[in-house]
C-alpha cells in the first residue's frame, strides 16, 4: 500500500500514510474543506414560497 499523499510505502504506525507529516497534511486538507462533496440541495435563499415545504 502506498501513501495517498506522497506515494511512498506506508508505515504501520501511520497507516494509510507513511509518516506523521503526511497524516497532518491530510487532516489539514479535511479541515480546510479541500475534500468536500458538492451538495445537490438548494440554498435557503433560492427557495420561493410557491415551492412548498422542504422535505425532511
Amino acid at each position: 500500500m502506498t501513501c495517498p499523499i506522497c506515494s511512498e510505502d506506508t508505515v504501520q504506525k501511520y497507516r494509510p500514510f507513511c509518516s506523521r507529516r503526511c497524516a497532518d497534511i491530510d487532516l489539514a486538507r479535511w479541515m480546510n474543506g479541500a475534500y468536500s462533496v458538492p451538495s445537490q440541495r438548494e440554498e435557503e435563499g433560492d427557495v420561493t414560497d410557491d415551492d412548498g415545504p422542504l422535505p425532511h
